[in-house]
């Protein structure tokens, strides 16, 4: 991934909270079958390795499971607040007219040699952790001990487990660090015009700009 100094993210706490909020992310591998992309839901598990653990499991139909067996790498990228930021915000338009568009965005990819996992009880532990992790906090949480066993124990039978301990993992948060605080405070107040990148105005207002 192309890394400017300025945006480099290298905390792992921040890095594994950015999956933990947003934890769809796509797994591509390049493998006998040629390259394969597909959205899933993981969960990272800090204690398992150095760097943390990935945990995910997939539809047994789905072809990219046979793929990561033959694999000595897979790649999962992480896709956090992003938006498209206008040239209009910046205070430097009024001043020297030299700005262009640019578009926000933080990300994580994990790069690391996958373990397929073909286990009833740690697939039923699996789904049993990544539904409370969507699930806490609403007013009537939906638990996986809701659906009847033999139901369960049939859908468990169509999916494959996967474990991906970190070997490496890079974190880029593109927040506007390399304009003014003038420029920042612009972008800022031109995002939160806009409810549906509110998150991203909060990040370009709270981190420090390399022009600082």
């Amino acid at each position: 991934m192309y890394q400017p100094a300025h945006h480099r993210e290298d905390r792992l706490a921040v890095q594994h909270a950015l999956i933990g909020s947003h934890p769809l992310g796509l797994l591509v591998t390049a493998g006998p079958g040629g390259l394969m992309a597909n959205p899933i839901p993981f969960l990272v598990d800090p204690g398992r390795s150095p760097l943390g653990t990935l945990r995910a499991h997939c539809a047994r139909a789905n072809p990219q499971w046979r793929e990561l067996d033959k694999v000595d790498e897979c790649l999962v990228a992480f896709q956090g607040p992003q938006a498209y930021v206008s040239p209009s915000w910046y205070a430097t338009k009024a001043e020297t007219g030299k700005v262009v568009p640019t578009w926000n965005y933080i990300t994580v990819q994990v790069r690391g040699r996958p373990r397929l996992v073909d286990d009833p009880v740690w697939l039923r532990q699996q789904i049993g952790d990544l539904t409370r992790s969507q699930e806490t906090g609403r007013p009537d949480p939906w638990a996986v001990e809701d659906a009847p066993a033999e139901y369960l124990a049939t859908m468990i039978r169509g999916i494959v487990g996967m474990e991906i301990p970190i070997a490496r993992i890079e974190g880029k948060w593109k927040v506007s660090q390399n304009r003014t605080a003038e420029d920042r405070a612009g972008v800022a107040a031109g995002l939160r015009a806009d409810d549906a990148a509110a998150a991203m105005a909060d990040l370009v207002a709270a981190w420090r700009g390399a022009a600082d």
